[in-house]
């Protein structure tokens, strides 16, 4: 599995895995021990985690996500040391630790809960995501 197998759908919490198309939309399956299956229709905001970037005050504007939790992994291994319930202080101090360049006007204390949120499952229930993301961000 990679983050092109794993979508957020807006309004419905945790991470799923894109299993295939359907007729009416994409069918997706919860990364959780429940293992709940979705039909994801045109009428849900569904975003594929490799092509969500979080904005910067870089030339490029953004970065990666996939560059980002890679960050994460290698300097944290598993255990950033906050939840997504931390203080907002703490939140925005930790982004600014992983991503000093991040844009404090466009990237919302929400937006850095999402982030520690999706880091922790994919951790817990798809490490092989940060295994392979590790080894892709090395050799490019």
């Amino acid at each position: 599995m990679t983050l092109q197998d794993i979508a957020t759908v807006s309004g419905k919490g945790g991470l799923f895995k894109i299993l295939k198309p359907s007729k009416t939309g994409v069918i997706l399956e919860s990364l959780d021990n429940q293992k709940t299956k979705l039909v994801a229709t045109p009428n849900h905001k569904l975003s594929v985690l490799d092509e969500i970037s979080i904005y910067t005050n870089t030339a490029d504007g953004t970065t990666p996500l996939k560059n980002v939790l890679t960050k994460i992994h290698k300097e944290f291994n598993g255990d950033i040391g906050l939840d997504a319930e931390a203080d907002n202080a703490e939140l925005k101090a930790f982004m600014k630790s992983i991503l000093p360049e991040y844009d404090e006007n466009r990237v919302y204390v929400s937006d850095i809960k999402k982030l520690v949120k999706w880091y922790g499952i994919l951790c817990q229930l798809a490490p092989e995501v940060l295994r392979d993301n590790t080894t892709a961000s090395e050799s490019e």
